[in-house]
Parts: C-alpha cells; sequence; structure tokens
C-alpha cells in the first residue's frame, strides 16, 4: 500500500488525431503540474479522453485534477477542475504544439497536510510548541518517506540505464564482429575469383 504522504496519481490519458491514437501513461506528484505536448498540423480534429487513478488502483479513492489545454499561442481550449475523468475535442486553428497540463487537486491535501491537527491536539491534549514540535516531525517523516521513494525511483532507473548500456555495448561488440567476418568472406570471395581467372 502506498503511503498517505507520497500518494500518487497515475494518469490515463488518450488522444485521437483522426485514424492515429495514442495512449499516455504518467504519475502526477502531490504537488506540481505535468504537461504533455504534441506537435500538430491545422485543420487536425483531436479527440482526448482522461482518467485520473487513485493509489492501488482503488476506484474509490480516485483524485480529482484539473486539466488545461491550449493552443500554440496560449488560447485555452479546454480547462476543467475537480475532474476524475473527462473528454475534449476542438479543431486545431494553427498548427504548432498543443499543450495538455494536468495537476492534482490539494482541497483535501495529502500526507502531513490531510491531517486535522485540531483533533490531534484535542485528543492528546497536547497545545503550543508541543503542537508544533508534532507537526514539524510529521513533516520529517513525509520528507524521508518521499526522498526513500525518490532513492527507490534513482536505483530502478540507474538498474535500467546499467542494462541499456550493456545491451548496446553487446549489440556495438556483435555489429563489429560480423562486419569483421564479412569483410573476411568477401576477402577471400575476391581472392578465389581472382585465382580462377588466373589474375594472381
Amino acid at each position: 500500500m502506498m503511503s498517505d504522504s507520497h500518494m500518487l496519481v497515475s494518469l490515463l490519458f488518450f488522444l485521437g488525431f483522426f485514424s492515429t491514437c495514442h495512449a499516455v501513461w504518467f504519475v502526477l506528484p502531490p504537488s506540481g503540474t505535468k504537461c504533455v505536448s504534441e506537435q500538430i498540423q491545422s485543420n487536425v480534429v483531436v479527440l482526448a479522453h482522461y482518467v485520473a487513478i487513485g493509489p492501488d488502483y482503488n476506484i474509490t479513492l480516485n483524485p480529482t485534477v484539473s486539466v488545461k489545454v491550449t493552443s500554440p499561442y496560449g488560447k485555452d481550449l479546454h480547462h476543467s477542475e475537480n475532474a476524475t475523468y473527462g473528454d475534449f475535442a476542438f479543431t486545431t486553428q494553427e498548427a504548432g504544439s498543443y499543450l495538455a497540463c494536468f495537476s492534482l487537486e490539494n482541497n483535501q491535501g495529502t500526507g502531513i497536510a490531510a491531517k486535522d491537527w485540531d483533533e490531534v491536539a484535542k485528543k492528546e491534549k497536547i497545545e503550543g510548541v508541543e503542537l508544533e514540535l508534532r507537526k514539524l516531525e510529521g513533516s520529517v517523516t513525509a520528507i524521508l518517506e518521499n526522498l526513500k521513494y525518490l532513492k527507490g525511483r534513482e536505483a530502478e532507473m540507474r538498474s535500467v540505464s546499467e542494462k541499456t548500456n550493456t545491451r548496446v555495448a553487446t549489440f556495438s561488440i556483435m555489429s563489429l564482429g560480423i562486419c569483421i567476418v564479412v569483410s573476411a568472406l568477401q576477402l577471400w570471395r575476391l581472392k578465389r575469383y581472382f585465382q580462377k581467372k588466373k589474375l594472381i
């Protein structure tokens, strides 16, 4: 189960350009915005469907997102707030890079921001400096959990990078070996040809 302190939102985003269809899956952080862009010619019909999926694919915990689509010149083509899913469609007026931006709605907060500190203070009978220290402790715990998550992602990316480098090196060595073998065969064949023609 993913910790609340770094609750992430997976967003499945479909784009349809006439007969071409693309699907994009990405993760929204608790704060900040993620955007996708596409170079599109003018007079193209764009159809899109987006769905926000919560942690562990739990449909009862689907978060809400803010969606904004803009043209190459900054004109708003679609804007939606507090959406768990939706659609938009438009016909491009000019060629260029069209941008769709998604951000997680933080009305209720996640992790440390979602905690009702007044309720905690009443329940545990703490106030003032002690309450502030508890808030700081919660913030530090959330930061540590985020760092652990980022460290895990970094290790995963490093592993993928190392595997890719190994495959590229192996492919390069195989390509070089094949080139050498082919060159040797060509030389041998040419030598036999010249010998048959009694040129050498």
